[in-house]
């Protein structure tokens, strides 16, 4: 009777363990949609990182505030449901002189990409190949405090390589 139980129990335990498959759990190393990573640079010295400080950023239409300081690079999330994502960069957000912010909006392709089943689908981005950013002066008056953007690499599929340079 007591051996009936156990492999009862050893078969039951087997079937549940069983059923279980690796697509039914969305590890944490599995890659998601990417961000875009942009370096800063020295504009003079073309070749040199430079530290941003108090960089705030901000999306268009949008209330959460990324903040960076004494970094030289960073990662922006780039809406999966449009074509194009606008943000405010302010440079020295948080003193009260020279402070500039500039309007920078990327435009891209977007390709959902499915991952698993647990993990659902993820969103590739590819940069418009014309015109992959528009940048504007959000003060009008300050100037620009960018003084230029280079594209790296203009497909966006994962966050292992800059895909922009600023120069400032």
């Amino acid at each position: 009777m007591k051996k009936k139980i156990v492999l009862s129990l050893l078969v039951l335990s087997s079937m549940l363990f069983s059923s279980c498959e690796k697509d039914d759990i969305c590890e944490g190393s599995t890659p998601t949609t990417p961000q875009l990573v942009i370096e800063f640079y020295d504009a003079v010295n073309t070749t040199t990182l430079k530290n941003v400080t108090n960089l705030a950023i901000t999306r268009v239409g949008g209330t959460e505030v990324l903040l960076y300081n004494g970094v030289s690079k960073i990662k922006l999330p780039l809406k999966t449901d449009a074509n194009d994502t606008p943000y405010h960069l302010e440079l020295n957000s948080t003193g009260t002189t020279l402070k500039n912010s500039d309007a920078l909006k990327w435009n891209y392709t977007r390709k959902d990409v499915f991952v698993s089943r647990a993990c659902g689908f993820k969103t590739l981005f590819y940069l418009d190949a014309t015109t992959p950013f528009e940048l504007t002066d959000s003060a009008l008056s300050d100037g620009l405090w960018i003084k230029n953007i280079l594209v790296n690499t203009t497909n966006i599929e994962t966050e292992n390589e800059t895909h922009i340079k600023i120069y400032f």
